[in-house]
């Protein structure tokens, strides 16, 4: 098993592009394995588009993979999105890790354009289906439910043979969906007990389904701050999270404390069958979005090798 970290943001905790392009600057030279990005298309806060900020992102470096977590799949066209997937991964020569997902029956998104989301997992599995098929090269003919091609090709084709498709959600839909069309999985906003049943059930699902996902291929995320849980960045932090993440303990979840704590966690997500993280910062400032990654870079990543299985 190999153990990864990756950096993620939610929102866009940065006083400006100049901060956050610093950020990025920091996260290259120190040797985190990707940069994570969340969606949320309707926000009256500053939130990234993921895909355009990828490509920035793509444009500034060298070395460090990307991805979204996750892609609302109802919100996107197929053809469109997958000539931007294949396009961002041959220029950055092999480094996206996209993760789809079919959102939330209470999104603000469906409100705000009218669309209604019963019926979006079957869309969903449409377009990946379509995507699948375009990535492969070659003229792609599709009549389904919801989407209808004939003749569609793209070039140029994405670098990675086959481009991993993570799947993001672990409803029993969201579950099959991995298991019949997936290559990996990555969790939602839960804890090491959550996951554990949703990697099993997936494991079982793919082999019904005659298929088998690597067992590296299997993600969680969670938030992290060296410091205090009476810190104000932290107490903030946890209303929000209730808020989002209802039902959920903030401190089942997140990791608050020293080096020991942060790796404890990641332990305790590694014993329910994950091994690719996605880490973000708890901090209020730039100041403080540099030192904690800084941190989490330079003091944890490197224990992570005593954690291969």
């Amino acid at each position: 098993m190999s153990i990864r970290i990756g950096i993620g943001i939610a929102g866009f905790p940065f006083s400006g592009p100049g901060a956050f392009f610093d950020w990025v600057d920091l996260c290259e030279e120190r040797g985190a394995d990707s940069l994570w990005f969340s969606e949320r298309l309707v926000s009256s806060a500053l939130a990234l588009e993921p895909m355009t900020a990828i490509a920035a992102v793509a444009g500034r470096t060298s070395r460090v993979k990307f991805g979204m977590n996750a892609v609302v799949l109802p919100f996107r066209d197929p053809l469109v999105l997958a000539k931007e997937c294949a396009t961002i991964d041959y220029l950055s020569a092999g480094r996206l890790l996209p993760v789809f997902g079919v959102g939330s029956e209470n999104a603000p998104e469906f409100r705000a354009t009218g669309q209604d989301p019963r019926g979006r997992g079957a869309r969903s599995d449409e377009i990946l289906e379509v995507m699948a098929r375009l990535w492969e090269g070659g003229p792609v003919s599709y009549q389904g439910e919801h989407y209808r091609y004939d003749g569609a090709v793209i070039s140029p084709l994405p670098v990675q043979k086959p481009l991993p498709v993570w799947i993001g959600g672990s409803s029993p839909a969201a579950i099959r969906r991995t298991a019949r069309l997936g290559t990996g999985w990555l969790a939602g906003l839960q804890t090491p007990a959550q996951v554990q049943p949703v990697v099993a059930a997936i494991r079982a699902a793919a082999a019904e389904a005659g298929r088998t996902i690597d067992a590296d291929h299997y993600g969680a995320g969670f938030s992290f701050r060296f410091g205090n849980r009476d810190e104000p960045a932290v107490e903030r932090a946890a209303r929000g999270f209730g808020r989002i993440a209802p039902g959920v303990e903030m401190a089942d979840y997140a990791a608050v404390g020293g080096k020991d704590d942060i790796l404890r966690r990641i332990r305790e997500y590694v014993d329910a069958g994950v091994s690719k993280f996605v880490a973000r910062p708890i901090a209020d400032t730039d100041a403080e979005m540099m030192e904690q990654t800084a941190r989490l870079l330079d003091e944890v990543a490197p224990a992570l090798e005593a954690l291969q299985g």
